[in-house]
């Protein structure tokens, strides 16, 4: 492990030295053998939620030539229907992930079905803006819809739960020092991988302030400091310091996400925001590998409040459930870039935008009422369970929310025939990050708020149920098994009208048409 860093005079005598030569240093470390985990089989989803999920590899072989290859994600299972009499509680840790929906996106725009293990449900729905109202104290507000759900052979019901987090001025949110962790291994030269995080970073380093500070940690075979935490007023220097990275070697992360929380600790300041934003291919093949080894090396500094967000590139010797993994344990989020415009989305709208995190530990339990709620399933969050009696124990790790992030989750109900009152009432709990205070929250939603035709909600109600649809139709979910792709464009397609002024809904349309052309 190197620990030695370039100061930021050093960096710049170094830089006006290679201007004047004409020439770059590069990172070139040697190789020590790939270590990828072999693939355990992949199953079908049940209708249970699974115990003890299975790793899957690659995309779709019936419309797939060629395979991504050492394409590695994890099954969660899929949601079951809950009698409220055997529990009325669903609990559930709060997420803002949205990679699952960026890399299904990949997957089809290069002709391929996702790996249904690769998707998260409530990752493509959390992918969409939201109109929700701004709270109008506290952190959050909430925001109950319901109706008959326009999918299913069966009479379901739709409940959405909304919950928006409050916004923060640009001009308001504290100071920051961003640490960026950047794999230059050699597995990061196919597709100009690299070159695609430069170029996203970049993005990100225009919109910092000058009270900004930034470091980079660098890792291939070995883990080195490149830049001490340096004032974003030295924009050109920070930079250039990303320009001259280069692809090589093997791929040591646990050494180089070890040095980034290290230069953070060096540099944790109170009322400051600290955070890692790794980028990376999610391939670890030196030192420990897996994202539970990994994160018990640095879980002192997690709990110091340093956050991780991980930003995965490339497909193709590409590992999610590392990424997600160690995002989901270092309490930040997990984005997935294919594109430029995907990079501006995430380090300039949505990264820099909700920087500040308002929520600590933030949970959600939805309590419904049996006597006229017959059954529920919640579409999604599997892996973001919480066991109802930790709903208020404090010392359990759930989600972190940043300001202006909002939430959405999709429950399908049973009624219990024409019984009204009181359907649902919805928690939230969270700890304040400033304070350390624990706040809870709550709404209820009564049968009689349930508007009797899909046709009577909002736009984003009905683009969020599409997605959902779509969501489930792809991880060949028990319960979508006779959905169609054609159901969902007769839902979708009229949103692009409703909805001009989002152009991902317009993207959506083109996806669901992309993956009916496959076959699905």
């Amino acid at each position: 492990m190197r620990t030695r860093a370039f100061s930021p005079a050093l960096v710049a005598l170094l830089l006006a030295g290679l201007l004047l030569s004409g020439c770059a240093p590069s990172f070139s470390f040697s190789r020590q053998g790939s270590g990828v985990p072999a693939a355990m089989p992949t199953y079908a989803p049940a209708a249970e939620a699974r115990e003890a999920p299975a790793y899957s590899t690659g995309g779709s072989a019936t419309v797939n030539d060629e395979p991504y290859d050492a394409v590695f994600f994890q099954n969660y299972g899929v949601n079951p229907f809950v009698d409220t009499e055997d529990d009325h509680l669903s609990t559930f840790a709060m997420d803002v992930d949205t990679a699952s929906y960026t890399v299904a996106r990949r997957f089809l725009r290069d002709g391929n079905l996702p790996d249904p293990d690769s998707v998260r449900v409530e990752e493509f729905v959390n992918y969409f803006k939201q109109d929700y109202p701004q709270p109008d104290d506290g952190a959050f507000a909430i925001h109950l819809e319901g109706a008959p759900s326009p999918f299913g052979n069966e009479r379901h019901w739709l409940m959405r739960v909304g919950l928006q987090g409050k916004r923060i001025d640009p001009a308001d949110r504290k100071d920051a020092t961003l640490i960026f962790v950047i794999d230059i291994s050699g597995s990061m030269d196919r597709e100009n991988r690299l070159g695609l995080v430069k170029r996203s970073l970049r993005l990100l380093v225009e919109e910092l302030r000058p009270s900004d500070r930034v470091g980079i940690v660098v890792y291939g075979s070995q883990g080195e400091v490149l830049l001490e935490p340096t004032s974003a007023e030295n924009k050109e220097l920070i930079l250039a310091a990303i320009d001259m990275l280069r692809p090589g070697g093997s791929t040591n992360a646990e050494e180089g996400l070890l040095l980034g929380y290290r230069l953070a600790a060096r540099d944790l300041q109170p009322g400051r925001i600290t955070r890692l934003i790794l980028c990376s291919d999610g391939v670890a093949n030196v030192g420990r590998t897996g994202p539970d080894s990994i994160l018990e090396q640095v879980k002192g500094y997690v709990a110091d409040g340093i956050t991780l967000s991980t930003v995965g590139f490339g497909m193709g010797n590409y590992n999610d459930v590392l990424m997600e993994q160690l995002a989901n344990d270092g309490d930040g989020n997990y984005h997935y870039v294919d594109t430029l415009d995907e990079a501006r989305r995430v380090f300039v709208e949505n990264l820099t935008g909700t920087l500040q995190v308002i929520a600590k530990d933030a949970k959600v339990q939805v309590d419904f009422n049996p006597e006229v709620v017959r059954s529920y399933r919640l579409l999604g969050y599997e892996n973001r369970r919480v066991k109802d009696e930790d709903f208020r124990n404090d010392e359990v790790d759930a989600g972190e929310v940043g300001a202006g992030h909002s939430v959405t989750a999709l429950y399908e109900l049973k009624f219990e025939g024409e019984a009204q009152g009181i359907a649902a009432t919805v928690y939230v709990r969270y700890r304040d990050p400033d304070s350390g205070e624990v706040q809870e929250i709550s709404r209820s939603l009564a049968r009689a708020d349930f508007v009797p035709s899909i046709d009577q909600t909002s736009p984003r109600f009905r683009l969020d149920a599409a997605v959902a649809e779509f969501a489930e139709i792809l991880r060949d979910s028990y319960w979508a098994q006779d959905g169609t792709m054609a159901a969902v464009l007769e839902l979708a397609a009229p949103l692009v009208a409703e909805l001009p002024d989002d152009p991902d809904v317009a993207e959506f349309v083109t996806l669901v048409q992309r993956a009916q052309a496959l076959g699905r």
